[in-house]
């Protein structure tokens, strides 16, 4: 067994997490724990949402501290935010010749185990994770998911486990794959889904054909045979999927979006009743009832996987296959942060607000968010409340977040949220720089708050809001 591989059958394994509370880690917590592993991590004090899965699983975090490394504990699996020479429980099983392999190796052992399928892309990758998961339930498809967040249809969970798995075992698995530092070349695919390629992560790939070049890698990772499942309509992911295959013309490519070519080429219907509605030319009509085209696009990469998965495990895409996977995607109301109603509220004037949090941090993922909020939510006022996230993204691509808003009413910025990897002083670009950027855009309609704090007494002056339904 080498060095960053795990025993097939876990039950009984004693696996350490260091960093257990992070969203990764604590889904491969469950993936674990599901398949019979015994537990113990250590992180933080600090409370996060993901202490909520722990404690469902019987399961709380520890201090860190050298004492938690037990004669008892056979792996450790760390987050790439500790460094194994200070943290004291990696320096604990270093000295003890425990094996040790970060969030994503371990990622990748687990893919050797099953069969496997990597979902990824600049846009998207967890939500169509999450649209996948919720299909294969549906289907009864012995299927394991991970997602890079809660998603409300795995049972408000960032995993998936199949009922089947019980009696059939975990014969296939689906995950989110990052390609930020290349963390997805740890992963071993069988199929891959290709949402988007676009410039992002700048502070690792200065270029966009370095990010592309990642792609392509982790495409060629694939072996011969093996499936990737790219969007028509994304420019960046047509051009990879193009280079990949010539360099390996034994993969087979299949494509979905308006620009594809059969049984997954999108036709867009009608919003109606709190539904949107597309059809897939070879497979009929189907809806979904969260907002965005792009959503719709990600629902159709999921569709394509499904199908697939059913064809390599020797079921036909029927009509109960069809009827499932239409149910499936009436089941999906999105995941953590990705346009999640946190709330509602009703003014004096008996007009309803809705509360909306997304993750979107890149100009491409606002503009479109934004549009699809436009479209489904038709006649309401959009107030938009944005913080950049690194400074590298927000200096890299300025002029695109500037003039990514044009569907807002009004526009809220602030000061620009910092990653650890990065120095603010080695940058020229504020919140403010931004600010001054949109404000050529859109004039009076952007405003800037350095926190929090201040943009949320201006807007409950503005809605006078109420508590209501």
């Amino acid at each position: 067994m080498s060095e960053h591989s795990l025993p097939r059958d876990v039950r009984g394994v004693h696996i350490h997490f260091v960093g257990i509370k992070g969203t990764g880690m604590a889904a491969l917590v469950e993936i674990m724990h599901s398949r019979g592993a015994v537990i113990t991590g250590s992180d933080v004090p600090e409370r996060f949402y993901t202490d909520e899965i722990l404690e469902k699983l019987g399961l709380a975090a520890c201090t860190f501290s050298e004492s938690n490394i037990t004669d008892a504990v056979q792996y450790v699996i760390y987050s790439s935010a500790y460094n194994p020479d200070t943290n004291p429980d990696l320096i604990a099983a270093r000295r003890r010749n425990i094996p040790c392999m970060l969030y994503t190796q371990a990622l990748g052992a687990l893919s050797q185990t099953a069969f496997s399928c990597g979902i990824c892309g600049v846009h998207g990758k967890t939500t169509t994770t999450g649209l996948t998961g919720t299909l294969l339930k549906e289907l009864h498809f012995p299927a394991q998911v991970l997602a890079g967040s809660v998603i409300a249809s795995f049972g408000n969970s960032c995993t998936m486990t199949s009922d089947t798995c019980a009696e059939n075992g975990h014969k296939y698995f689906v995950a989110e794959t990052c390609e930020y530092q290349r963390h997805f070349m740890s992963f071993c695919p069988q199929k891959i889904i290709l949402t988007s390629v676009e410039s992002d992560h700048q502070d690792y790939y200065p270029t966009y054909n370095d990010i592309r070049d990642a792609f392509i890698d982790y495409i060629c990772r694939l072996p011969a045979g093996g499936e990737l499942i790219y969007c028509a309509d994304d420019a960046g992911a047509v051009e990879t999927a193009a280079i990949a295959k010539e360099r390996r013309p034994d993969i087979v490519c299949t494509a979905y979006g308006e620009q594809a070519s059969g049984s997954f080429r999108l036709s867009f219907g009608q919003i109606k009743d709190g539904l949107q509605f597309f059809t897939l030319q070879g497979l009929g009509e189907f809806a979904l009832c969260v907002p965005g085209r792009h959503m719709v696009r990600n629902a159709c990469a999921a569709i394509a996987l499904c199908c697939s998965l059913l064809q390599q495990e020797g079921r036909s895409v029927d009509g109960a296959s069809l009827n499932c996977l239409k149910e499936g995607l009436l089941r999906f109301t999105g995941g953590r942060r990705r346009s999640e109603i946190v709330g509602r509220a009703v003014t004096p004037a008996g007009e309803s607000v809705i509360f909306i949090d997304d993750y979107g941090h890149h100009p491409t993922a606002i503009r479109t968010t934004l549009a699809g909020y436009r479209e489904f939510y038709r006649g309401r006022k959009i107030i938009v409340d944005f913080m950049a996230h690194t400074y590298s993204r927000t200096q890299a691509l300025m002029d695109e977040f500037a003039a990514s808003f044009n569907d807002a009413d009004e526009i809220i910025l602030h000061k620009i949220y910092s990653s650890a990897r990065e120095n603010a002083a080695d940058f020229t670009v504020t919140g403010r720089t931004l600010f001054e950027h949109a404000q050529k855009n859109y004039g009076s309609r952007v405003r800037y708050f350095d926190d929090f704090a201040g943009a949320a007494q201006a807007l409950e002056k503005e809605l006078a809001c109420s508590a209501g339904p």
